[in-house]
């Protein structure tokens, strides 16, 4: 049996880790998406963003036997803030097509 968590898109409102009046108790702050969220962030079939992690286009890591997409990393790569890295944080490009 799996746990489903629920994906909440981001709002505007207090940054992360900070608390709003009324939102007791504070809520975790996960540290990683998973493939399936960040298929819904960026609009995606969950297939396509398997193939784009897959190729080094979404940064994430290999956890086990599951992927997993860092937070920080991801809005940094979805900002454009990576400083010309490539989504796998090396300069060097990763093998493939």
């Amino acid at each position: 049996m799996s746990i489903v968590v629920p994906f909440v898109p981001r709002q505007a409102g207090p940054r992360a880790g900070e608390v709003a009046p009324g939102d007791y108790p504070p809520q975790p702050v996960r540290a990683v998406y998973t493939v399936k969220e960040v298929a819904v962030m960026l609009s995606l079939s969950v297939s396509s963003a398997y193939a784009l992690v897959r190729a080094g286009q979404i940064p994430a890591e290999r956890l086990g036997r599951r992927w997993v997409v860092p937070r920080s990393r991801f809005h940094a790569w979805l900002d454009g803030a990576s400083g010309g890295l490539s989504a796998t944080g090396t300069d060097a490009p990763r093998g493939g097509w």
